[in-house]
């Protein structure tokens, strides 16, 4: 993450805020502050990550994303970079042509062979919304309960899968109120990925 002290140290000018006002607001020394924006601490745990775009009144993608300050200096939208967008309507952005392997070794110091998303513009999903971030380890199995990237239809979904006793698998969401399903090993859906954590901006 050489590139996040300089965003952050960017961000807090932007918002007119000493080191010692944003250390306040994040819960930090005005010297941790210091060590994140030279480099001489280079890992921040995920609940530091959150406090900082609070403070600093950013999202996740533009605080980790290495494309996301310039694109806001010159008025643009950001591309694709460290975090990737999420569309219900196109498939999971690591399936998509063109996507550079190498986009999230940035962000390794929180999750290990995950792929972080969020949201595209204007998208909501089951229990990931605007400005939260889900870092997704892709596969197409049933592994364990809890929450699952499914394409169902050509239209990707955040569902909760659990394994019932009877063999069969119950699929829920924030929309949805629970639905059986016969057999774990032919659902009617494709499996894209598990969400292995998940952040909330608010």
């Amino acid at each position: 993450m050489d590139g996040l002290g300089p965003r952050i140290k960017q961000l807090r000018l932007q918002a007119g805020m000493s080191k010692a006002a944003l250390a306040r607001r994040v819960g930090v020394s005005d010297v941790t502050i210091s060590y994140w924006e030279s480099g001489t601490i280079k890992q921040i745990g995920h609940e530091r990550l959150v406090a900082l775009t609070s403070a600093l009144n950013c999202s996740i993608k533009q605080l980790l994303d290495d494309d996301s300050l310039s694109a806001m200096a010159v008025g643009s939208q950001t591309s694709s970079g460290a975090v990737m967008s999420l569309h219900a309507r196109l498939a999971a952005p690591w399936e998509q042509q063109g996507t550079e392997p190498g986009a999230i070794s940035t962000l390794q110091m929180l999750t290990q062979d995950c792929h972080l998303v969020t949201p595209a513009e204007n998208e909501s999903f089951d229990f990931l919304f605007e400005g939260d971030l889900a870092a997704i380890v892709a596969c197409d199995k049933f592994q364990q309960d809890g929450l699952y990237l499914l394409e169902r239809e050509g239209i990707l979904q955040i569902q909760y899968l659990e394994h019932l006793a009877s063999g069969r698998m119950r699929v829920s969401g924030e929309q949805l109120h629970g639905v059986t399903v016969e057999s774990v090993r032919h659902p009617p859906f494709r499996i894209v990925g598990y969400v292995r954590a998940r952040w909330s901006r608010q």
